[in-house]
Parts: structure tokens; C-alpha cells; sequence
């Protein structure tokens, strides 16, 4: 673990350039090679269907299947074979995101907004929408929980699940039994997004694309969104991410393990520690190295954590500062009286306030939704919530009344844009009156 000695940078000490260079997240430095490989795979989703599906399975998953879809009698087989204690915790979580979830909901409007003028906002579900849920080492059911519990509470009709293959029996349970979802797919990676979007044999298409994934996925969804096919996506989230805000009376075995669990979801994660205290720093390198060696996934965590930096500032102020300009995905605050910087952070995804918040109740089970903008995009989007599901409709009524006393006014302004069909329309309204 040396190498993270020559992770420690004093702020005050950089360049402009170096400071830059910090901040910038890592998987930047190999784009332009994967925007390529993906495009291929999208070119030939979209043009072959479910041939190129099969071979980008076998190619990249190394798995041969006779059948993307997941039968019923399979999905109704995976009850039996889940754990009780996996099943309570389960239901426990998603009374959580639930009840969060359900206080989102936005209401209907209609107003009067001048005497004869009514106006509405009327909220409808988005129609078909795809789950992506990631695969990897172990089955991500918290995901399932996060982008099926809002997408049933909208009232989406039509809601499409993918996932890489072999698709868990503990997936299977919490999709269908928990969440409602029975139209599930065992397909994975940027082929996975480039299904949903353009639709093949097999697979539907939908009218947006939701969940989180590696660098492939979150570029899939970037080039789907952008090819006029008219396929939205919730956010780019990719690369998991964490931002450690401490000082000298935080707990370095916390902030270890807080840094620990975010740098465990995989090579291209980054964690970053800010600090005014080099002591902190020097205690939380210690606990780091204690806890590293007992956790399965070492080596992974090894890999990120030379993406990461542990910085060390004036005072807390300039942590606030520089977590801004960092923009992360997650934010937890250590430091004393930690709501008192609430107010101080004007960019993040999620925020943990104090030291008995871990980043890691977030990802499972406080009720908050854990699929979060990463890159850097939390400085214009939001984490993923039920509104992401809905759509609004705008209605307007006038009565003859409210056109005549509103006609002035569209005649001058359609007038001065010299858009004169505009006040056409008025016009010849009020002749007929």
C-alpha cells in the first residue's frame, strides 16, 4: 500500500494544472478508443437485432443462450429457492424507497391565471421504460428495488428489465414478486442499451432507459440518447464515485471504511478523502491497510484506490470548496456538527451527514434512490426519482371573454417578432364573435 503515499497532496501546494488534473475523473483518459467500440456494437444491434445480441453474449459474457426472455415458470421457480432472512431484508428496504418515493409525487395543477384563462398541468406516466441491471461478481438487488419501485408507483405500463446472464434467482424473486416485473430479459452491456433503445426480435423497445452501469453502459446510453431515435435515459451514472469530508475529530476507521466501500465497486471507482488535518490522513492510511486485507474484493479495491487522492487543506471551508468543484456522486460529511455545511454544498448527488451515516445504508435501504449522476453531472441533474417517470402535460382554456382582454397583448408582442400568422389565429376569433 505505499503506492497511496503518493496519493497525499497539500491543496495549498498545487498548480492550477495539477489541481485540474486531480479532479478529473480517470476513465477520461480512455475515451475516445471506447466511444469507437461501442458505436460498432450499437451499428449492429440496430441493424441485425437479435443476431448481433447473441454474439456480443457469447463475445462478452461468454455465455450461449437459446432465449433472452426469462420464462414465467422460471421467474415462478425463483421463489422457492430464496433465502427467508433475503426475503425479509428485502421487504424491509423496499417499505423504505416506497415511502420516499411516494412523497415525491408531483400533484396536478389548475389554476385561473387571469379571468377568463384556465391553465393546467396534468401528470401522465412515461409508457415503456427499460430497467438496465448490472451484473458482475453478485446480483445488484438494491438497483432492482431502486428503478422498479418508482417506475410501478408512476403507473408506467409497459416496464422492460435487463441484466446479464445467468440472471439470479434473487433477481428473478425481487423483480417479479416484490417489484411486479415479469418482463425480464437475460441481456447485458452496451448491447442490453442498444436493445431497449432500437428494439429487436426479441426485445422491446422502450421510451426510456434507467440504472447505472460500467464505462461501456453509461457511453451505450450516451450514444442511443443522441442518435434521434427518440429514446431518453435518466442520467450518465457510471463509475462509482465518493467524496470523504473529515477532521481531526472524525473516526479514521469510519472514513476508512466509507472510502473501502465505494472503491470495492470496481477498477474505475474513485473515492477522495478532504481534510485539514494531515494526522487524520496519516490514521486513515493505517486503517485502510487493516481492513483491506480482509475484505473479498481487495484486488479491485487495490485498482481504485490509484485512481484516488487524499487531499489536505487549510481548514474545512476549502473542502466545501473543492467537493463543489469535484461535484460527487456521493458526499459524507464527518465533521462536527455536519449539518451546519449543508448549506454550504451546492453540488452533490446524495449527501451522508455524520458518522453514523455510511454511504452505505444509502445504497440499500434508507428510502433515498442510490442510482446518482456521476462525471461530474450532478452540477445539473438529480438522483434518480419518481418523477424521472412521469411526463407533464400542459392544457389551456380560454373562454371568449378571457381572448378579448389577452388579445392586446398577443397582437403587440406577435407584432414586434414579426410573427404576424400568430395574431392571425386571435383575430379572426374575435371577428367571429
Amino acid at each position: 500500500m505505499n503506492f497511496l503515499k503518493e496519493n497525499i497532496f497539500f491543496w495549498d501546494k498545487l498548480n492550477v494544472l495539477k489541481k485540474k488534473e486531480i479532479l478529473l475523473r480517470p476513465e477520461f483518459f480512455k475515451k475516445n478508443i471506447l466511444k469507437e467500440n461501442i458505436k460498432k456494437v450499437i451499428y449492429d444491434v440496430k441493424n441485425k437485432g437479435d443476431k448481433a445480441l447473441y454474439f456480443y453474449t457469447k463475445k462478452f459474457d461468454k455465455k450461449k443462450i437459446k432465449s433472452f426472455f426469462v420464462s414465467k415458470k422460471i421467474i415462478k421457480n425463483s421463489f422457492l429457492q430464496v433465502h427467508k432472512d433475503i426475503k425479509k431484508s428485502v421487504l424491509i428496504a423496499s417499505k423504505n424507497i416506497e415511502y420516499f418515493h411516494l412523497s415525491q409525487s408531483m400533484n396536478s395543477i389548475d389554476v385561473i391565471t387571469d379571468i377568463g384563462i384556465r391553465c393546467q398541468q396534468l401528470i401522465k406516466p412515461i409508457n415503456k421504460v427499460g430497467l438496465y441491471i448490472p451484473g458482475g461478481s453478485s446480483p445488484l438487488l438494491s438497483t432492482v428495488l431502486m428503478l422498479s419501485i418508482p417506475a410501478y408507483l408512476a403507473k408506467c405500463k409497459e416496464i422492460v428489465l435487463c441484466s446479464p446472464p445467468p440472471i439470479s434467482n434473487e433477481l428473478l424473486y425481487v423483480a417479479s414478486y416484490i417489484c411486479g416485473v415479469d418482463n425480464i430479459f437475460q441481456i447485458g452491456g452496451s448491447q442490453a442499451i442498444a436493445a431497449m433503445a432500437f428494439g429487436t426480435e426479441s426485445i422491446p423497445k422502450v421510451d426510456k432507459i434507467f440504472g447505472p452501469g460500467n464505462l461501456y453502459v453509461t457511453e451505450a446510453k450516451k450514444q442511443v440518447n443522441k442518435s434521434f431515435n427518440f429514446t431518453d435515459i435518466d442520467m450518465l451514472a457510471g463509475p462509482s464515485e465518493v467524496v470523504v469530508i473529515a477532521d481531526k475529530q472524525s473516526n479514521p476507521d469510519f472514513v476508512a471504511s466509507d472510502l473501502l466501500s465505494q472503491a470495492e465497486h470496481g477498477k474505475d471507482s474513485q473515492v477522495l478523502l478532504l481534510t485539514n488535518s494531515k494526522i487524520l490522513v496519516d490514521l486513515v492510511l493505517l486503517s485502510i491497510k487493516k481492513q483491506l486485507n480482509k475484505l473479498s474484493r481487495k484486488e479491485i479495491i487495490k485498482k481504485s484506490l490509484k485512481n484516488s487522492y487524499f487531499i489536505i487543506t487549510k481548514n474545512i471551508e476549502d473542502c466545501l470548496k473543492i467537493s463543489n468543484i469535484y461535484a460527487p456522486e456521493h458526499l459524507i460529511i464527518q465533521c462536527k456538527k455536519a449539518r451546519s455545511l449543508l448549506s454550504k454544498i451546492v453540488n452533490a448527488g446524495s449527501v451522508f451527514l455524520g458518522p453514523w451515516s455510511p454511504e452505505s445504508v444509502g445504497d440499500y435501504a434508507s428510502g433515498i434512490n442510490h442510482v446518482l449522476p456521476t462525471y461530474g453531472n450532478v452540477k445539473t441533474f438529480s438522483g434518480l426519482s419518481l418523477v424521472d417517470f412521469q411526463k407533464r402535460i400542459m392544457v389551456q382554456e380560454l373562454t371568449k371573454n378571457g381572448l378579448k382582454k389577452i388579445s392586446s397583448t398577443i397582437k403587440i408582442l406577435s407584432t414586434f417578432e414579426k410573427l404576424d400568422a400568430h395574431y392571425k389565429a386571435v383575430s379572426i376569433r374575435l371577428n367571429s364573435i
